[in-house]
This record gives C-alpha cells, structure tokens and sequence, in this order.
C-alpha cells in the first residue's frame, strides 16, 4: 500500500517555484482602537519551514488566525500560491490549501484515529454522503491511512482518539491536517504540552514532513525553533521586528533585549 502522500502537484513543482508560497502585504488588524497587526509584509518560501516567534501580546496568534481564515484583516492582503485568499473564511481557505493544527487538541475523542483522519481526508476529495458508506471511498481509506504513516500512528488506527497519549493526539492532529493534502501545513504550538521525549519525537517529524512541505510554526519553545526553522520572523507590538535565520536572529541586539533576553 502506498504511504506517503504527494503533497504537491505536478503543476506546483512546474509553475513558478521561486514565488513565495504565501506572502501579506501591509497585513493590519484593529480591534477598536487596538492595532493588534500594523502593516506586515511577510513572505514564505516554498519548501521552507518558517517559524514565528514573538513576546505574548505579539501578534502571533492574531497574524496566524488571519492566515487561516479565523479572522478578517482590517487591510491590507493574503496571497497564497499566486491567488488573493484575503478574507476568505476558513473553510474555503482549507480548500486552497491551508491546514493548520490548533494550540489546544481538536480531536473527535470518541471515533477511532483513522476515523478522525478519514473525516478530513473526505472533505478534501468527496461531497459529504449520508448513505454511501465510507467504504465505498476506496482512495480516502488510502489517503487517510498514508496521513497515519506519516505521522507514525498507523498501527493505532483503529484505537479510540481518547485513548491516545498527550503527545499522540497532537501528532493525530497533524496528521488530520495532511489528510487535507495541503500545500501550506500550519501548526500553532505543536509541541505545547508535551514531555522532553514528546518533544524530540515530534520535532523529528515535523523535520520529516518538511522535506516535502512549506510549514510555518509558531512556537514558544526555542530550542525545537532553533532547530526546526529555516527562517524566522520576530513580532513585536503587532510588528515586525526581525527576520532571518536562526543564527541571524540568536545574534540580533532587539531580539535578544525584547524577546530573547540572553
């Protein structure tokens, strides 16, 4: 059986590669007289894993949640893959090809992994059907149990959700966005949670996935940063204060006064 998932098509790997997978432009969000993002311009490379760091109270959960749809931008503009997706909602913005995990588990915990892993994996490739059995969807059964191969619960397929440890179940999620078959994986605090063991064990796999795959984490624990990203960005205040490599960005005098502290 075939266990991996062809993440991009052959019309990506042919169009324009060296175009930013997604970019923002003058990215800004208000809330009354709060400007919680004021005017960013990012951009992510295809391939990359890009990670957004930041105090609390940065921005980071606000620019994020605009990324996937969750918010409206006050101004300002998303492209991703070369098309407008400003302001699309978050349904549709899952159709382009945006998938994210979310900072607190999001999980059916009464059906079983393969289950929560074949509802996504329908969504993408099949109207929703009351009388057809999911069965009857030979190449969903596949696409879901290649998202489990990927990230290594295969062998728990048929296990209830619930009975999954911490570390598991955030892996579960990351595993029901692939089955979405996105070109841009969002994971918000992956590692959130989780044991130092946990951690190494998801850091390795978010390693293996971007190989095939443009992520974009944000994540508060600077060591799986460090070692995951190959760019990052640095929000302040709703801002940009930095960007560049991990290097670059250990070595930056306002990231280490604001936000580093070393």
């Amino acid at each position: 059986m075939e266990t991996s998932i062809d993440i991009r098509s052959p019309a990506e790997n042919r169009g324009a590669i060296s175009a930013p997978i997604l970019k923002t432009e003058n990215l800004s969000v208000r809330f009354g007289g709060l400007a919680a993002l004021s005017n960013v311009n990012f951009a992510i490379e295809r391939g990359n894993t890009h990670a957004i760091i930041g105090p609390n109270g940065a921005g980071k959960s606000t620019f994020f949640n605009c990324l996937t749809g969750v918010l409206r931008p006050t101004s300002g503009h998303i492209i991703f893959n070369g098309e407008d997706v400003t302001g699309l909602p978050s349904d549709k913005i899952s159709q382009k090809g945006i998938a994210r995990s979310y900072q607190i588990t999001n999980i059916l915990p009464n059906a079983t992994v393969l289950e929560n892993v074949r509802i996504a994996a329908q969504s993408r490739r099949h109207a929703w059907n009351m009388v057809r059995h999911h069965s009857a969807f030979a190449d969903i059964n596949e696409k879901a149990e290649a998202a489990l191969a990927a990230v290594k619960l295969l062998d728990l397929a048929h296990e209830l959700a619930s009975n999954l440890s911490h570390g598991a179940q955030r892996n579960l999620e990351i595993g029901i966005a692939l089955a979405t078959e996105p070109l841009l994986l969002c994971l918000d605090e992956p590692t959130a949670g989780m044991s130092a063991g946990e951690t190494r064990e998801t850091m390795e796999l978010v390693r293996e996935i971007g190989e095939n795959l443009s992520i974009l984490i944000v994540e508060h624990d600077m060591e799986v940063v460090m070692e995951l990203a190959d760019r990052i960005t640095v929000l302040h205040y709703g801002k940009i204060l930095a960007e560049g490599t991990p290097e670059e960005i250990q070595q930056n005098p306002k990231v280490l006064e604001v936000y580093l502290k070393t």
